[in-house]
């Protein structure tokens, strides 16, 4: 018995050590990050494993939708957007603009601090509502 007691923490600490590399490579993305800058310039938000990348210029707001670094189609996609900035509020529809993004025309007052909070549908999927903040 005392053999097996002193045998057991070095394979232990073996064990770990073994495969504590490969856990935490598992999952390299991170989710408690909720947002950072994205691929096309934007700000990222999660939505569970989706990602959703806001580019927003004063006349049209893009978003681009994406799963595991891989674009998801909007193709007979929905979405609906509100921008709050100091005290205006504006309220819009995101429509389908091609592959893996939405986008919504018109004249934004963008600021630093500014809030669009968007729900979007894709087909096959359930609504999810994303939440970003202009930098």
């Amino acid at each position: 018995m005392k053999r097996f007691k002193s045998l057991a923490a070095p394979v232990l600490v073996i064990a770990i050590a073994a495969f504590a590399p490969a856990a935490l490579a598992a999952d390299d993305h991170k989710h408690d990050d909720k947002t950072h800058a994205g691929h096309h310039g934007g700000v990222v938000a999660m939505a569970g494993h989706t990602e959703y990348e806001l580019v927003a210029k004063p006349d049209v707001l893009t978003i681009y939708v994406s799963k595991e670094e891989k674009p998801v189609s909007t193709k007979g996609a929905s979405g609906t957007f509100t921008l709050l900035g100091g005290k205006e509020k504006v309220n819009g529809t995101l429509l389908p603009a091609g592959d893996n993004r939405l986008e919504a025309k018109g004249a934004f007052k963008l600021a630093p601090g500014a809030r669009v909070v968007a729900t979007v549908t894709v087909p096959g999927h359930k609504a999810e509502q994303i939440r970003f903040t202009l930098k």
